[in-house]
C-alpha cells in the first residue's frame, strides 16, 4: 500500500521524511491556501525539494469548465515534471477532463468521489487514482471505509489499474482497514501518520532494556564499547 502525506508544510513534510519512508504527497487547493503562500505553484516546487526524485505530487486544478481544466493541467505538468498527479473532481466535466488527460499521457486522480459509481466512470475514463473522502462519507451517513472497499472491488472486477487513494480519515484505524483489504494507496495528515508509526508501548519497552542493560554493563554502555 503507498502511503502519502497529506499537507503542504514543508517544514512538516520534510520531517516526516527524514524519519519514514513515504510515496509522496497529496495536496488540495484548502491546503496549499493554509500555508500562506500568495504563489501556490512555489509552494509545490517547495514540496518537491524535500522528496526524493521518484514520489510523486498530486495537486489540484480549481477550473470547472472541461478545456479550462486541460489546459490548467498541461500547465501544472509543464511547470512541475511528468510525476505531477492531477487531481480532477468527479464532475460531468471533470470526468470528461480525466478523459483527455489520460489520452494524452497525464496521469489524473480522480478527486470529490463521494460513491461507488462516480469513482468507476473515473476509472472508466483513465483516472490513475481514486480518492474517495472517507471521512466526510461518514459525515454524511456513508460507511466511508466500506464505500471505499467497494470501489476497489468493483474496478479490480473489471480488470482496470486504477487504485484507490483512500483520503480524509478521522482516525488511524480507518487507514488500517484500507490495507488489510488490500486498497493501492492512501493519504493520510501528519498527525494520523505519526500514530501510525509510532507507538508509546514501544518505546516503554526500549527505555526497559536501557535500564537493564545499564544496571548489568553501566550507565551510557552500548554494545559499542564491548
Amino acid at each position: 500500500m503507498l502511503i502519502l502525506i497529506d499537507d503542504a508544510d514543508v517544514t512538516k513534510i520534510k520531517e516526516l521524511y527524514a524519519k519514514y519512508p513515504y510515496d509522496g504527497v497529496t495536496t488540495n487547493p484548502t491546503i496549499l491556501s493554509k500555508t500562506g503562500n500568495p504563489d501556490p505553484m512555489d509552494q509545490l516546487k517547495k514540496i518537491q525539494s524535500v522528496m526524493p526524485k521518484d514520489a510523486m505530487l498530486h495537486a489540484q486544478v480549481l477550473s470547472t469548465e472541461t478545456e479550462d481544466m486541460v489546459r490548467e493541467a498541461r500547465h501544472m505538468v509543464s511547470v512541475l515534471g511528468e510525476n505531477t498527479y492531477i487531481k480532477v473532481p468527479v464532475t460531468a466535466n471533470g470526468l470528461k477532463a480525466i478523459d483527455i488527460l489520460a489520452k494524452e499521457g497525464i496521469s489524473a486522480t480522480a478527486t470529490a468521489v463521494y460513491g461507488v459509481m462516480p469513482a468507476f466512470m473515473a476509472a472508466k475514463a483513465g483516472a490513475k487514482f481514486l480518492a474517495p473522502y472517507v471521512n466526510r462519507l461518514d459525515n454524511l451517513g456513508y460507511d466511508g471505509v466500506q464505500t471505499a472497499k467497494d470501489i476497489h472491488t468493483m474496478i479490480k472486477a473489471s480488470g482496470y489499474e486504477t487504485e484507490v487513494l483512500g483520503a480524509s480519515f478521522k482516525n488511524s484505524q480507518q487507514v488500517l482497514e484500507m490495507g488489510k483489504f488490500g486498497i493501492g494507496a492512501v493519504t493520510v495528515n501528519p498527525d494520523t501518520l505519526k500514530s501510525l508509526a509510532l507507538n508509546q508501548v514501544a518505546e516503554k519497552a526500549v527505555q526497559d532494556f536501557i535500564r537493564d542493560f545499564e544496571g548489568c554493563c553501566g550507565e551510557g554502555k552500548t554494545m559499542l564499547d564491548f
